[in-house]
């Protein structure tokens, strides 16, 4: 049952882009700092960026950057895959069952 139970996660999970449609949806409606840098991502427009933030190529990596100024769904959702990745990292790594 567990064997069955982890391939079926395995195949959802990689071959299913709706997971990963969702949160991109979500990040690229509610998100300022992604609607800001749409046009051109590696430079921002003027007066788009506030004084601290730091602006990237990247964007996921300018929104872990500029974690404060995130809104609450951009936060739940970075959490939500940061926190899947380190645990089936740290689960994998110990030869723990992770799907």
């Amino acid at each position: 049952l567990c064997m069955h139970v982890q391939v079926l996660t395995r195949f959802l999970g990689s071959s299913t882009p709706l997971v990963y449609w969702f949160p991109a949806y979500l990040l690229h409606n509610q998100e300022p700092l992604l609607r800001s840098l749409e046009t051109v991502p590696w430079k921002p427009r003027v007066g788009d960026s506030l004084p601290g933030q730091m602006v990237h190529r990247n964007s996921i990596m300018g929104l872990l950057y500029n974690w404060k100024t995130c809104s609450l769904v951009t936060r739940c959702i970075l959490g939500y895959f940061l926190s899947y990745w380190l645990l089936g990292l740290l689960l994998h790594c110990n030869f723990l069952p992770w799907t």
